[in-house]
């Protein structure tokens, strides 16, 4: 289990954020569609994980497409641009749903995805989410399988110019979230991910380090800061 990527939910299109990013020297990409959910992305790869930025693209099919994700973006643009949600790896998608249904959590069960690449590739995992409503309160995050294996996948990155030797450089380390009793929303988390809570307060996967801490922003319980740092070569 290990964070897969970070999803920044935004109004500006991939190539806005593409120019933002290369303002900023870091190398981002045009990500592609999801057709079936009306939302593209853009995005940007480190060492260990990515980020996302998804945006609505055809918002007549992202209301219709009673997709978790799709439903959230819309929501939080209500208020404004920021940090949506996280996705996180695992083998045995299946498996691990039937675990943490029996933990008492309700979830949307494994549906599969697929995105088309500009090129006019596709790419396709399958995906879980917890069932939650639309609240200001924090939501936990979806789980994702990749259909291929992730040598396999990175290689295609690198062939296809996605994950260069600068984002080889880069590394996601620590994941701050914002919320009202950071006490009872660890628990929560370490509970699902099965998880133990270190002596610090905070959740360590094997590349990410989890922390929850007071007060929220804005009365939103979100994602609020992603420690993006450069890698110390030895």
């Amino acid at each position: 289990m290990k964070l897969d990527h970070v999803v920044y939910f935004t109004n500006s299109t991939p190539l806005q954020i593409v120019a933002e990013q290369q303002k900023l020297g870091r190398h981002a990409v045009v990500g592609g569609h999801h057709e079936k959910w009306g939302t593209q992305n853009a995005l940007m790869y480190s060492y260990n994980a990515y980020v996302e930025w998804l945006s609505v693209e055809r918002k007549d099919i992202a209301k219709k497409a009673s997709h978790p994700l799709t439903d959230l973006l819309l929501y939080d643009l209500e208020t404004g641009e920021g940090w949506g949600t996280l996705c996180i790896s695992v083998e045995g998608i299946e498996q691990f749903n039937l675990e943490i249904k029996k933990k008492g959590f309700l979830t949307s069960g494994v549906f599969a995805a697929e995105r088309k690449t500009p090129e006019g590739q596709v790419r396709k995992w399958r995906m879980l989410f917890i069932d939650q409503p639309l609240l200001d309160q924090l939501p936990l995050p979806f789980f994702i399988e990749w259909e291929e294996a992730e040598n396999v996948r990175f290689a295609k990155l690198r062939k296809d110019g996605v994950f260069l030797a600068a984002n080889e450089n880069l590394e996601i380390r620590e994941c701050v979230f914002r919320v009202e009793d950071p006490s009872k929303e660890i628990i929560k988390w370490a509970n699902l991910l099965s998880q133990k809570i270190s002596d610090f307060n905070l959740i360590i996967l094997s590349n990410v380090v989890f922390k929850f801490i007071t007060p929220s922003k804005n009365g939103k319980e979100r994602l609020s800061d992603l420690i993006i740092e450069t890698i110390k070569k030895t």
